[in-house]
């Protein structure tokens, strides 16, 4: 752009009617976009601040026809929402539905695999939450907008053992992941000072001949090993 075709007031015209739409719009999208942030919602509000950023920042841009898209893709956004109210079908289609990813304390492999998401992410999203141990999950649900809603095993809902006044002890450990997916996590095992012997003498007592039948170990707070094996079986206590 030249300084000749420079046009101080006009700019200030774009900007500042384009944050009038931007503010208007913002009131009809906004709370539905934070509290059910989607990755459909996410790439919707990129796309509408992305069209916001062309209209003022480049003047050779026809400003009604930026206008014009930036207010139907709204419009869109809108149309989209109200047939997900109407239409349960079409609202699983649009943004996915709800899906299960520990069930009475197993791991569900074939889900974790449907939804690209990693052990290691799965342990992040629960420690989030307070939870070190996934045998203290009874259910895990992985919802639509990434955040991981846990139900706790009924024995982890209740009194403390100090409400009932129980002996507590410092734990040994801090419960971490040694086996992820069929292979030893050596940074962890050697990290709470154990070592491949430990953990193949803990695996051979629970009737495991390889590691590769494991899909995913823990070690507890108390030292004792906890187990899941692959396929969906029942885990291994």
């Amino acid at each position: 752009m030249n300084m000749e075709d420079y046009s101080f007031f006009e700019m200030l015209i774009r900007t500042t009617v384009t944050f009038s739409v931007l503010l208007g719009l913002a009131r009809i999208l906004g709370k539905e976009q934070l509290s059910q942030l989607t990755f459909f919602n996410y790439i919707t509000g990129i796309t509408i601040g992305s069209i916001a950023g062309e209209v003022v920042a480049h003047d050779d841009t026809h400003y009604l026809n930026a206008i014009t898209s930036l207010i139907w893709w709204s419009l869109l956004t809108i149309l989209v929402s109200f047939i997900s109210i109407k239409s349960n079908r079409a609202k699983s289609l649009l943004d996915d539905k709800p899906l299960i990813v520990i069930k009475e304390g197993k791991i569900l492999e074939k889900a974790l695999k449907s939804s690209r998401l990693p052990i290691g992410d799965l342990n992040m999203l629960l420690r989030i939450q307070g939870i070190f141990s996934v045998k203290d999950v009874h259910f895990a649900v992985l919802e639509t907008n990434g955040e991981l809603s846990v139900f706790k095993k009924v024995s982890q809902q209740s009194a403390t053992k100090q409400d009932v006044k129980a002996p507590t002890g410092t734990p040994k450990f801090m419960p971490c992941t040694i086996i992820a997916d069929g292979k030893v996590v050596l940074k962890n095992l050697h990290g709470v000072g154990l070592t491949e012997e430990w953990l193949h003498k803990q695996l051979v007592k629970h009737g495991v001949n390889s590691v590769e039948q494991v899909f995913y170990a823990e070690v507890e707070s108390d030292g004792s090993l906890y187990l899941d094996l692959r396929e969906d079986g029942i885990p291994v206590k």
